[in-house]
Formats: C-alpha cells, structure tokens, sequence
C-alpha cells in the first residue's frame, strides 16, 4: 500500500507539473486568444465584440485567473469547455481517442513485433549481409521526420500508385455509421503502416545491442564450444535476455508514438486525438490542449507502470520479497 500510494502522489505531481508546463507555453505564445478564436472572420468583428468573446471564455482574465478557474473544474470532476468543437473536454478527447487509439495500437504492436524480430536477427548474425541491411534500415529510419516519411507513403502509394486512400478516416462525404470495417482498415493501413515505421527502428537498434552483448558472452561461448549455432543460442539464451529493454523500450515509446501521430494524423487528415491538438494549439483552446496534455501524461505513465510489472513475469529474479 505505501508503495502505491508513493506512486500515486508521484502520478499527480507529474501530472501537475505538465499541466503547467502546458499552460504556461500557452500563455507565452505570441498567438492572440481572441485573434485564434475567430479565426478568419477577426477582420469582420467589432471592437465591442471582441471584448464580448474575451469576457465569454475568461480571455481577458489575469493567467493565474484563468489557470485557478481551470483547477476548480478539474476538482469538480471537469476537464473545461472546448471553445473549438463547442463541447466538454472530456468529450471531446473521448470521441477523437477512440480513432487514434486504432492508430496507436495497430502501430505499437507492429513496431513491438518487427522491431524485436529485427534486432534479434540482427544481433545473431553480427557483420552478416543481413545484420548491415537491418542496421542500415534502423539508422535511416531513426533519423528520417515523421512528417516526410508520411508525405512519401502519400506521393508513393496514394498519388503515384493508388494503393491507398489519401485522407481520412473514411470516403470524403460518407456518413460515419455508412463506413464498413474493411473500408475503415484500408484507411488506416497506410497511416499504421508510417507510424509503425517509425517505432521499428529504436526497438530493432536497442534489442540488437543487447544481443551482440550476449554473442560475446561466456554463456554463448560455452554453447558455441559445444556445436550450438548462433540462432540456437539466439533462441534458447537470447530471447529472455533481449525481451526486457525491449518491452521496456515498447512502452517507453508510447509517448514518441503519440508525438509522431500528431504529425501522421496532420499529413493524413485523419480525424483523431493527435488532429485536435494541433487544433487546439493553433486556436488557443487551453481547456483542450490541457486536457489533452494530462490524457497523454497519464497514458503514458500507466504504459511504464505496465511495464514495471511485467518485468517480474520475464525475469523472475527482478522480483523481491519487499515489492
């Protein structure tokens, strides 16, 4: 019990700090509030007007106001009111969340697969043609931005080949409840596909590390010794030993992911969580891009958490009696 509530107290500082960290990157934004509100009707509204709107969403109050005001809502159970989509916070990050948690998952579990796959074949095989093929895909990836790599697949399979639809997360015009489940997965195998890309390549660097640091150890010396191959000792010793950094890294990289699809979702108009950021961040919706900030926060913090506990199921040594 201490030791969760030790975690707790640390979740809400953590949580805290971000959302002033968030509200104060707002605050030093040079982005007028009201001028973003209105956004290109600010030439067609009245001085008056404009201290109407200001007054109506708390824009003219002082920031420590408007922070303090936004605390109370959270205490109450609130998350604010969206000025860009008219609606509750929570609803808001709640529709959008349930598009993006599709993209994330499809591209976390792709990445966490490949990445680990790749960087024990990688590591088996030091200096081979196919460990300098997969060490030269992991190193462009890991350097290329996520916006480029997206604008490629666009050009490459949507444009040039019409492979893959170019937006969306449906056909332009069709209602949501008329979209089938094949035509929501054709929309999203191009977007999961980058994403996942981009995610392979931290994954596959790190558990090839870890492997040729096993290679070189007595227990794979021994095994050699005795007729063993490098991919025998690969799979009977390496897998364990590689599993940990990687499925620590899986988690770790929940955030990464989250930052790379707000990219991915701008490039491909895709209309999820990642979108109503940016949204929120351009027209100064401080209530959404807050929210949003803890949501990722606490999303993350619970994949770490997932992670701490399955070390113990991977390496039962890494399990005390005190924990």
């Amino acid at each position: 019990m201490p030791r969760i509530a030790m975690r707790l107290g640390r979740l809400a500082l953590v949580l805290l700090c971000v959302a002033l960290v968030s509200f104060g990157l707002m605050m030093l934004s040079p982005i007028d509030q009201v001028d973003a509100y209105l956004g290109p009707q600010v030439a067609q509204v009245s001085p008056e007007q404009r201290a109407l709107i200001a007054e109506r969403w708390g824009f003219d109050a002082p920031p420590a106001v408007q922070f303090g005001h936004w605390l109370r809502q959270l205490a109450s159970g609130g998350l604010g009111w969206s000025h860009v989509y008219n609606q509750p916070v929570s609803e808001v990050i709640g529709q959008r969340f349930q598009r993006s948690i599709v993209l994330l998952a499809g591209a976390w579990l792709v990445s966490a697969l490949l990445g680990f796959a790749l960087g024990v074949m990688a590591g088996a095989k030091e200096g081979s043609p196919l460990d300098k093929m997969i060490s030269t895909y992991a190193y462009l990836t890991a350097s290329t931005p996520a916006f480029w790599l997206a604008m490629l697949a666009v050009l490459l399979f949507s444009v040039t080949l019409g492979w893959a639809p170019t937006c969306c997360a449906g056909p332009a015009g069709m209602l949501d409840q008329d979209v089938t489940l094949a035509t929501r997965l054709h929309h999203l195998v191009l977007p999961v596909a980058t994403l996942a890309l981009l995610g392979i390549a931290n994954i596959t660097l790190h558990t090839r590390t870890r492997m040729l640091a096993l290679m070189r150890s007595d227990i794979a010396i021994h095994a050699f010794a005795q007729g063993a191959g490098r991919f025998d000792v690969a799979w009977r010793h390496g897998l364990r030993h590689a599993s940990l950094p990687a499925v620590t890294l899986a988690f770790a990289s929940l955030g990464e992911l989250f930052g790379g699809s707000i990219l991915i979702e701008q490039v491909f108009a895709y209309p999820g969580l990642g979108q109503a950021t940016v949204a929120a961040g351009l027209r100064s919706d401080i209530p959404l891009l807050l929210g949003i900030a803890l949501f990722t926060a606490l999303f993350v913090s619970i994949g770490n958490l997932v992670a701490d506990t399955l070390y113990g199921v991977i390496d039962p040594r890494l399990t005390t009696g005190g924990s």
